[in-house]
C-alpha cells in the first residue's frame, strides 16, 4: 500500500499523459514540472527537477506524469519559476536567492561586508485577503522572538512595516526591531507580493534563523494562521554566503511536542489530581466507613498529583530557557510559587499533628488554606497556558468540561455530606438529651458536637 502519490504536470494547449515508469531521466531534466505530493489530505508542490524526488523514488510509484510540448508556458507560469529565473520589475539585481521548502515562497538577497542585507521575499499566488511575514530570530528558532516584516494590502495598496513577535498570541502591531530597517516596502502585481527591505546586521552574521508565514486578514489588519501543514514547517536556517538552508520542521515539532507534554502534564497533575485529592479528603472522611481509606486515597492522589506537576514544571523552566528572549512573567511566577507551595504541603505532612494536639486546629487551618490556594492558583496557570500556546479550541473546552464535572460533584456532595453530617447531630442530639439545670449548658443548650 503506497503512503503516498505523486502527479506531475506540467500545462500546455498540448497535453500528454505517462506512467512514471515511461519518463527518461532527461525528458525530466528538459522540463520544469510541478509536483504534488500527497498523504492522506495534506497536499503540497514542489518544482522539478530542483526539488523534486528522486528518479529513483519517482519510478518507484504509479503516477500519471502530464508532460507539455509548450516552454514558454513553463516561463509565464510562476508556478513552476525557481528564483533564479526571476526579474523584478523594479530591476533589482540580488546576489544569491533561494526556493523556501514551504508555502512556495522565495528569499532573494544581497549581503555586503558590513553586515547590511538586502532582501526581497516573494508570495506567489497571493491574495489579497491576506497576510505574509518574513522574519530573523536572532536568539533562538521558531516564531517567539522573531524579528519580521509583514505585508499586506491595505486600502487596494501593499503596505509593509516591521513587527517584532513576543508571544505566540501576537497580532503583528508595528513596532521596531532589535536591529535597523532604513528601508521597508512593499509591491503586490500579477498574483504575487514582494516584501523588500535593508536590514542593518552585525558583520559577523553569516547564517541566520529564518521564518515565514502567511495567514488570513480580519478586520483589515493580520489574523492567526493555520497552525497545521506547512505553516508548521516553514522555518528554518539560511547561511547567506553559501545559499544553503536547512528546514527546521523536526525543530518545530520537537518544541510543539515539548510544549504540548509541558501542558498535559499539568493539567493533570495541578488541574485535575488535584482538585480531586481535595474532594476525597472533604466528602470522605465524612462516611464512617471509608476511615482511614479515605486519608490514604488522598495523599496517593496528591503526591501523584505532586510528582506529576514537578514533571510538568521542569519543562516548563526548560521550555523558558531555550527562549531566553520571551518570557512569559505571569505564567511563569505563578508556576514557580504552585512548585513552592506544593513542596511546603509535601513536607507539611511530617509536621502533622496528633488529633488531640494542641496545635491540631492550626495545622487543619493552614494546610486547607494552603490546599485551597494551589487549586485556584493551578486553574488559573492552566488558563494562562491555554492562552499562551494556543491550541484547538476543543482542549480548552475539554478542560472546561472537566472543572464542569468536578465542581457539579463537589456541588452535590456538599449538599449530601452537610444533610449526614445534621442528620448525625439530630440524631446525637435525641440520644443524649440535655436538661435544663445548666449542667450540660446554659439554659439546656450544650456545645455543638463537631463531626
Amino acid at each position: 500500500m503506497k503512503l503516498f502519490s505523486t502527479k506531475f504536470e506540467k500545462r500546455s494547449s498540448s497535453k500528454e499523459f505517462k506512467e512514471a515508469d515511461d519518463v527518461s531521466p532527461k525528458e525530466i531534466q528538459d522540463m520544469s514540472v510541478k509536483v504534488q505530493v500527497s498523504r492522506g489530505s495534506s497536499r503540497k508542490f514542489k518544482v522539478c527537477p530542483s526539488k523534486c524526488e528522486s528518479l529513483e523514488k519517482i519510478q518507484d510509484m504509479s503516477v500519471k506524469v502530464q508532460v507539455t510540448r509548450d516552454p514558454n508556458f513553463i516561463r509565464d507560469n510562476k508556478m513552476v519559476q525557481t528564483c533564479g529565473s526571476y526579474t523584478f520589475s523594479n530591476n533589482n539585481l540580488y546576489t544569491s536567492c533561494t526556493d523556501l521548502s514551504e508555502l512556495g515562497s522565495f528569499i532573494h538577497w544581497t549581503r555586503h561586508t558590513n553586515g547590511t542585507l538586502e532582501i526581497a521575499y516573494r508570495q506567489p499566488d497571493f491574495s489579497s485577503t491576506n497576510w505574509i511575514a518574513w522574519a530573523i530570530n536572532l536568539n533562538s528558532t521558531g516564531m517567539v522572538g522573531a524579528q519580521s516584516l509583514v505585508a499586506y494590502v491595505n486600502s487596494s495598496a501593499p503596505y509593509a512595516y516591521t513587527s517584532p513577535v513576543s508571544s505566540y498570541s501576537t497580532t503583528l502591531a508595528p513596532g521596531s526591531l532589535s536591529f535597523s530597517v532604513p528601508k521597508i516596502e512593499a509591491e503586490n502585481s500579477n498574483g504575487e507580493m514582494i516584501i523588500y527591505a535593508t536590514l542593518e546586521l552585525s558583520s559577523s552574521l553569516t547564517t541566520v534563523n529564518q521564518v515565514w508565514q502567511e495567514g488570513p486578514l480580519s478586520g483589515g489588519t493580520p489574523g492567526t494562521h493555520s497552525t497545521t501543514g506547512e505553516h508548521v514547517q516553514s522555518m528554518g536556517t539560511l547561511d547567506l554566503l553559501s545559499g544553503q538552508t536547512s528546514t527546521g520542521g523536526s525543530a518545530t515539532s520537537s518544541r510543539v511536542r515539548r510544549r504540548n507534554i509541558h501542558g498535559v502534564l499539568n493539567v493533570v497533575s495541578w488541574g485535575t489530581l488535584m482538585p480531586l485529592g481535595a474532594m476525597i479528603a472533604r466528602y470522605m472522611k465524612v462516611f464512617q466507613a471509608a476511615d482511614p481509606a479515605w486519608f490514604y486515597l488522598h495523599v496517593a492522589c496528591q503526591s501523584s498529583g505532586y510528582i506529576v506537576g514537578v514533571a510538568g514544571w521542569a519543562t516548563g523552566i526548560k521550555l523558558g530557557s531555550d527562549s531566553s528572549t520571551v518570557q512569559y512573567d505571569t505564567h511563569r511566577n505563578v508556576g514557580i510559587t504552585l512548585f513552592c507551595l506544593g513542596t511546603l504541603q509535601l513536607f507539611a505532612l511530617l509536621l502533622r499533628p496528633n488529633k488531640d494536639h494542641k496545635y491540631r486546629l492550626y495545622w487543619n487551618i493552614y494546610h486547607h488554606a494552603i490546599g485551597y490556594c494551589i487549586i485556584i492558583l493551578s486553574i488559573f496557570n492552566i488558563f494562562e497556558g491555554f492562552d499562551i500556546l494556543d491550541p484547538e479550541e476543543k482542549w480548552k473546552r475539554a478542560y472546561i468540561g472537566i472543572l464542569i464535572f468536578l465542581g457539579f460533584f463537589a456541588i452535590m456532595l456538599e449538599a449530601a455530606t452537610w444533610y449526614i453530617v445534621i442528620k448525625r447531630k439530630r440524631e446525637s442530639s435525641e440520644k443524649y438529651p440535655q436538661n435544663g439545670n445548666g449542667v450540660n449548658g446554659v439554659n439546656g443548650h450544650g456545645a455543638r458536637t463537631v463531626v
